[in-house]
This record gives structure tokens, C-alpha cells and sequence, in this order.
């Protein structure tokens, strides 16, 4: 195994572009690889561009006639079929929607395959992560589920037990969807809850089909859960569920959006908190998967103060060369970024909140506090069916 890092990136997956008043702008991306850029780290990681997934691979996870429909609406935008998600106002069609969706699901099946192969120990895609869409639908601005594909890759290609982990501020669901009755692969998503947002779905009652019973691990927070919440959530479910699924590869969906910055949610995460989320997976992955691990992007529609700081961070990660959160912006992408967006860029790496702390699960339950609530009912749900004391 080489042990490099890869960092897949096509600047054609910035065609996948809803129009101009559509949230999921894909300056989002362009501004994150240039800062990724700006402070080295393209140095540090193999740059690679895959090529687009074909419709064999797309056929992993999503019905013929879905990607017959979404080839359609690429071709003819105004004949898109709205039985199918296609030219509604999440998603609506535009030309080449069905090419760069294909090639933004080709950089993850790329990543997965390189881990996989021991061509990199790390691989990052952080123009996918989009795990809203169904086998058979678009759905919450995501046409491919890459996520969905890279895993059912690694599947194909041997592996016996794929861990994904999905901290965007929205559930999970497709994913959770492609893999509800697959005991080979344990989906995790900490997600706000269903009561307060899309997809209203990722209740901790929903566990996972008959013969794959806890392989779907869901954690529903309150709204305005902050950082030590946030982490206290997290480290009070995923570590020992990933400990005693042991994992052959670790997936994991670093959506920006449950930051407090985020104009479509409602969670006050910094971005401190999500870069100690980053760190933790990494270390995650070392520990129970053999340092496998395919890190992707999502949500996050605060385009220009938190996305591209926050994917950087997880592109530092995994390049094991991390940012420091005190780190000066440089000038140069500074000024790129009012060039492009006529919006002011921060100017350091941290939203001053490093280092963050959180109290963990073994220092006592609050039974008035509704975020431990919101862990007990996980922890109920899902630890008894895989022999472990909730």
C-alpha cells in the first residue's frame, strides 16, 4: 500500500449547477480546491481525476429506468420527469445533468477502488456526498447517490463489512435506504431531527431490515445542538458501534451544513467542532479499519465562510498533514473569493472555538436533557441488537 492520499478532483464536477438560485452552488467547490491549493496541500495528497461511473457501476444502486430518465431530462431539460424527482425545485434538470452526476459518482467509485486495492490508505471526494438520492429518484438536490455507490463497489470488489458514517446535518436516508436489509454494511447518520427537517425521516426506532437488524444506526438532535452536544453525540454512539463492526473500510459524509452559519438548518456546530469530527473518523479509521478510509463532502450552503475552510481541513486530514485551526488564510484566495462572490472571506482557519471539549456518555445522563435523551433512544434502539449494553 502506497500509504499517499488521494485527492480526486475533475474541474468538471463543478458543472453540477441547479442554476443561479439554487443553493448547492458549486462555487463551493471551485473556492475549496483552490484553497486546498492556496496552502499546499495539493502537494501532499496524488491529485487523480476518475473517470465518470458507467451505467453498469450506476446500476449498483439505481434502476435502469431512473437513469434512462435522468439521461432524458439531461438531453431535454423541459421534458424532465417529475415522477422521478427530476425538475422539481430541489432538483432541477439542467443540461449535462446526467454526465457530471456520473462523474462526480466516478470520483468516489474511484476512491473506494483505490483504498480498496491499496493504491492510497486515504481518498477524499469532496464534490460528493450526495446521499439524499434513491435507487429509483432524485431527491434533496442529489441526482447519483455516489455514496451509495462507493460502498456497493467495495462490496463487489470483496469486502465483508463497509461502516459508513454521515454527519451532515441531514439523514442519511438514501444510503440507509440502498443498504436497510444488507448485514454487510452498518449506516450511521447524526442528523437533526426529523420533527425540524428534511428528510423527516432517521427516527432511532428505524434499525435496519429482519436479518440485518442494527445496521442502521440514527441519532436524531435537537435543533440548536451546539459543539459539545454535537461531539458528545458522537462519541457517545459511533466509536463502539464501529469498534464491534470491524470494519474492512470506513465512509464517511462530512456534510458542512450543520454549521451555525448554515442558512437550510438549524444546528450551531462550529467549525472546530466538525474539524474534531474529521480527526475522530481518521482515527476511527486506523483503529478498526486498518487506516481504510473514503472520506466524502454533502450539504453545506454557507458557501464561501464554511465550506471551503471545512473540506480543506478534511482534505488536510487525510493527507495526515492537518491544518492547524489557527492558520492565517492566504491574501491571494482572499481575494479570489470577493473576485468570484463580491463576499468577504474569512481570515483564519478556526472560528476561534479550537480546542473544543465535550463531556463523554460514561460522565452521567441528564434524563432532563434532550440531547441525552436523543442518545438513550439510540443507544436502546440499536445496542441490544448488536449485543451491546445501551
Amino acid at each position: 500500500m502506497s500509504g499517499r492520499a488521494q485527492l480526486m478532483w475533475d474541474e468538471a464536477v463543478t458543472g453540477y449547477d441547479f442554476g443561479r438560485d439554487h443553493p448547492m452552488d458549486p462555487v463551493r467547490l471551485a473556492l475549496t480546491r483552490s484553497l486546498v491549493g492556496a496552502l499546499g496541500l495539493d502537494r501532499e495528497v496524488e491529485v487523480v481525476a476518475a473517470k465518470a461511473a458507467g451505467e453498469s457501476t450506476l446500476r449498483l444502486v439505481h434502476r435502469e429506468d431512473y437513469i434512462e430518465a435522468v439521461k432524458a431530462a439531461s438531453a431535454d431539460p423541459a421534458a424532465a420527469d417529475q415522477s422521478y424527482g427530476l425538475g422539481t425545485v430541489d432538483d432541477p434538470a439542467f443540461a449535462g445533468m446526467h454526465e457530471v452526476s456520473a462523474l462526480i459518482a466516478g470520483q468516489s467509485v474511484g476512491a473506494a477502488e483505490a483504498v480498496w486495492r491499496g493504491d492510497a490508505l486515504h481518498a477524499v471526494n469532496f464534490a460528493g456526498g450526495l446521499h439524499h438520492a434513491m435507487p429509483g429518484a432524485a431527491s434533496g438536490f442529489c441526482v447519483y447517490n455516489d455514496a451509495s455507490l462507493a460502498i456497493a463497489r467495495l462490496l463487489e470488489l470483496g469486502a465483508e463489512r463497509v461502516a459508513y458514517i454521515d454527519v451532515d446535518v441531514h439523514h442519511g436516508d438514501g444510503v440507509q435506504a440502498a443498504f436497510w436489509e444488507d448485514p454487510r454494511v452498518l449506516t450511521i447518520s447524526l442528523h437533526e431531527h426529523p420533527r425540524t427537517l428534511f428528510p423527516q425521516t432517521g427516527w432511532p426506532e428505524e434499525t435496519g431490515a429482519p436479518g440485518a437488524e442494527g445496521g442502521a444506526v440514527n441519532v436524531a438532535l435537537p435543533a440548536g445542538t451546539g459543539d459539545a452536544g454535537w461531539l458528545r453525540a458522537f462519541h457517545s454512539v459511533v466509536p463502539e458501534l464501529i469498534a464491534d463492526f470491524r470494519p474492512q473500510v470506513l465512509v464517511t459524509q462530512h456534510g458542512a451544513d450543520t454549521h451555525f452559519e448554515d442558512p437550510l438548518a438549524h444546528l450551531a456546530v462550529s467549525l472546530d467542532a466538525q474539524r474534531a469530527v474529521q480527526v475522530a473518523c481518521h482515527e476511527l479509521a486506523h483503529a478498526h479499519a486498518d487506516g481504510r478510509w473514503v472520506a466524502l463532502g454533502g450539504g453545506g450552503y454557507a458557501v464561501v465562510e464554511v465550506v471551503p475552510r471545512s473540506w480543506t481541513h478534511l482534505v488536510g486530514i487525510a493527507a495526515e498533514r492537518p491544518v492547524e485551526p489557527t492558520t492565517m488564510i492566504p491574501e491571494g484566495w482572499r481575494q479570489e473569493v470577493y473576485a468570484r462572490t463580491r463576499q468577504p472571506a474569512p481570515r483564519r482557519m478556526t472560528d476561534g472555538r479550537w480546542p473544543v471539549s465535550w463531556a463523554a456518555w460514561d460522565e452521567g445522563y441528564d434524563p432532563a436533557d434532550r440531547l441525552d435523551q436523543a442518545i438513550l433512544a439510540t443507544r436502546r434502539a440499536v445496542f441490544p441488537q448488536r449485543g451491546l449494553l445501551p
